[in-house]
């Protein structure tokens, strides 16, 4: 059966890796740390896929950009403390290998350090699954369609044979931006109403189903 999609871009964190409560929690502790107001867990789970200072601007308006670095400092020293208990999603090693072996293009965008990407890369045996990557400070933050247009110019494939796939509204609204199809996990960091509005092919509330919507269907 020829495939639908060629090349299939994942986001990371929510939607390969469920650290969503990891991030979120590791960013209220930095904002307790410094004794700056502390997001709710809906507010720090939003940022989640943003470039660095669009998140912080996000979280904490009216908070000058001088403070960011103390911020960043606490994030990280409470992420890396966090980092490992964050698994995978079930089946994601399985559905990746299926996918790579069916013939798909595999590619990650991500928010992310390229050194917190290649961390992870490593720790979970993945790095070889994939044909590119993007981190976020290689591009312009999502939503902007940098990540995805370079991904396709790097590997060679049309709009049309894309499909991006994440668990946040700036995840879909970066496939709206570049043209591409997306699907919704709406196991990870954004609700499921917010997701249904981006207009996805399809929205998941468990990763088993988004696997195999993917075996079927991509």
């Amino acid at each position: 059966m020829p495939r639908r999609f060629e090349l299939l871009v994942f986001d990371w964190d929510g939607t390969l890796m469920d650290s969503t409560a990891v991030i979120a929690s590791a960013l209220q502790a930095a904002c307790l740390d410094i004794g700056l107001p502390v997001p709710t867990d809906e507010r720090a789970r939003h940022i989640i896929g943003l470039g660095l200072h669009d998140a912080l601007r996000y979280v904490l308006p009216g908070v000058p950009a001088s403070i960011y670095p103390q911020v960043v400092d606490r994030y990280r020293h409470h992420f890396l403390a966090r980092e490992e208990s964050a698994p995978l999603f079930a089946g994601a090693l399985e559905a990746l290998e299926a996918l790579e072996d069916a013939g798909h293009f595999l590619a990650v965008a991500t928010g992310k350090s390229r050194r917190g990407l290649d961390r992870v890369l490593a720790r979970t045996g993945l790095g070889k699954r994939f044909h590119a990557t993007r981190c976020g400070e290689e591009a312009a933050s999502k939503p902007a369609p940098e990540m995805l247009l370079e991904l396709q110019a790097e590997l060679g494939v049309a709009k049309a044979r894309t499909l991006m796939i994440g668990d946040t509204t700036h995840d879909l609204q970066m496939a709206q931006n570049a043209g591409v199809s997306s699907l919704a996990a709406a196991f990870g960091a954004h609700p499921r109403a917010q997701l249904l509005a981006m207009q996805p092919l399809a929205c998941f509330d468990d990763p088993e189903a988004m696997w195999k919507w993917l075996a079927q269907n991509a």
